[in-house]
This record gives structure tokens, sequence and C-alpha cells, in this order.
């Protein structure tokens, strides 16, 4: 590892990624006249032993859902279009990654996510915003396992006392701090931003 480089790592969900979740239950519970915390273990319940750690596949977490809503094939295709389509990216975190990379700040994205968000932003034109994407399903670990973290900071070849994590949950940034990175609380762009900037403007 580098004795001189910085690096930022950060999450997609709630981070890059704006929270949708709540709103995409909210309309399918109503629909399936089912209760929003129903819905969402219908969706994520056993996820960090299954999908999102790959050890299931993305299609056959599915299937598993279908028999949880008892709902058939054509709806769980809506409903996977209908999360698809409310994954809003922020536009200024996004543009701030890629000013990082010109200036040598390495960067990566460290993401709990199922197997479908890569090609999701490669599809969206996203695929450079990162120098690497460490994600929990393809790298069989997710935070708050220190392993997604080492795993992380070899590919960038930065030293944990240079990194600066940022994710919404705070566990996983107190697990980032443990391995002796800087850590911050995504709670809006305008923080982060702030942040990112007297993080990576230390020398």
């Amino acid at each position: 590892m580098s004795p001189h480089t910085r690096g930022v790592l950060i999450d997609v969900g709630g981070v890059l990624v704006r929270e949708y979740l709540p709103a995409v239950a909210a309309a399918w519970g109503r629909r399936l006249g089912i209760r929003d915390a129903v819905f969402m273990a219908a969706l994520y319940e056993g996820n960090d032993s299954g999908v999102l750690i790959g050890r299931v596949s993305e299609d056959a977490w599915w299937d598993t859902v279908r028999g949880r809503l008892r709902t058939g094939p054509d709806v769980i295709a809506e409903l996977r279009r209908d999360l698809a389509d409310a994954e809003h990216w922020d536009a200024e975190l996004v543009a701030c990654l890629r000013g990082l990379r010109l200036r040598g700040v390495r960067t990566a994205v460290v993401s709990n996510t199922w197997p479908g968000l890569r090609a999701r932003m490669s599809a969206a034109g996203l695929s450079d915003i990162a120098d690497h994407l460490v994600l929990s399903c393809e790298v069989g670990c997710a935070k708050p396992d220190r392993r997604i973290y080492e795993i992380a900071l070899r590919l960038l070849a930065v030293e944990p006392a240079r990194a600066l994590f940022i994710d919404d949950m705070a566990d996983n940034v107190t697990a980032a701090r443990v391995l002796g990175m800087a850590g911050h609380v995504h709670t809006g762009t305008a923080e982060t931003l702030a942040r990112i900037a007297e993080f990576t403007a230390q020398g």
C-alpha cells in the first residue's frame, strides 16, 4: 500500500443512490394488500446468508420472493422493473467521484448489494465513477465484515489511515474506523461533499 495516496470509499444505497425503498414498499404494499414491513421482509429477510453475499443467484432469490408474496412471475417482473426505475443516482456525488479520479485520489464503491448492480451501473454509463467496485455479492462478504474493507484497501493500494469511508449506516462506518480509516456517516449530499473536500485537501 502506498504511504502517500489518499482513497475515498463510498456506499451506494442511501448515499450514491438516494433512498427509495420506503416509497416502493408503500406503493406495492397497497397494491398487494399487505403492510410495508411485510413487503420489505419478503424482499430482504435472510439475504445476508444468501443473495447478498453471492451464495444464491438473484433469479433464485426472486423465486423465493415470489413464493413469499404468493404472486406470479409477471408481477415479480414488474416489481423488479419498478425497483430498477426507482434507482436515482446523486449527480453531485457522481461528479465528485469522477473529479477525484482525475486528481489522482483512489476511489472505490463498497456496497452490500445483489448481483444486478454492476450491470445497471454499466447500462447507466456509471462504470467509470470509481477505480474499483467492491460488491458484497461478488467478494462473498458484506459490511460490517472487516474483510470487505480490507479487499477495497488492497485493491486501491491505500493505507487505512489515508482512506475515508462513507456510508449511511453508522455500524458500517464504525467498522471502518476500527480498521484505522476516517469515517463519515452520510446524512446529506452537501455535508458529504464537504467532508470529502476536507479529507482530500489534507495532502
